[in-house]
């Protein structure tokens, strides 16, 4: 290498614990069933800001934008909803990545989703079915590098999609119940 030439110096994001990766895996390989459950705690604010409290943590505040009534201090629930798959996948990426023994430089994850709301949350908008409300499409970008080639970045993408809960949320119908407290 000559003087003038620039060494390339690649920065890894820190790695999570591979060895504790696998005990969970294994745990779930020994139960497949297994489940956890999260809870979180939302108190209304006024107007449409909402506090959720979740664990020890600070609360998660949400609102509507101005056009929705709300007064724009904080995310909208569509987008806290976007911005919980995408920590989901990229928390899955990152895992799929530690397995494969692949360094990650640069994980960026980029989320758009067409949402309607033409029922006015029931408030005697337009009558429509529970399916055509909500988000109608959900697009996902991920711009990821690392130490490996371009397919196999492609293949951790599509393996922490495939696996995401929060993508399968999302995807697939599940049950879901509301009811007054008591």
């Amino acid at each position: 290498m000559s003087a003038h030439q620039a060494n390339t110096i690649t920065a890894y994001l820190k790695p999570i614990d591979s060895v504790g990766l696998e005990a969970f895996a294994e745990k779930g390989r020994n139960n497949p069933q297994s489940r956890g459950t999260n809870k979180v705690h939302t108190i209304g604010q006024g107007v449409f800001r909402t506090l959720s409290y979740v664990g020890d943590h600070a609360p998660v505040v949400v609102d509507e934008p101005l056009h929705l009534f709300g007064e724009n201090t904080a995310p909208a629930p569509g987008e806290i909803i976007l911005s919980g798959l995408g920590g989901c996948l990229a928390v899955g990426i990152t895992a799929v990545a530690t397995w494969m023994n692949v360094k990650l430089s640069k994980l960026e994850v980029f989320l758009e989703g067409d949402i309607g709301n033409p029922s006015a949350w029931g408030a005697g908008g337009a009558e429509k079915l529970p399916a055509e409300m909500g988000f109608q499409d959900i697009r996902v970008k991920v711009l990821i590098e690392g130490d490996a080639s371009r397919e196999t970045l492609d293949e951790i993408v599509r393996l922490a999609n495939f696996s995401s809960p929060m993508a399968n949320t999302l995807r697939n119908p599940i049950p879901f119940s509301i009811s007054l407290a008591d």
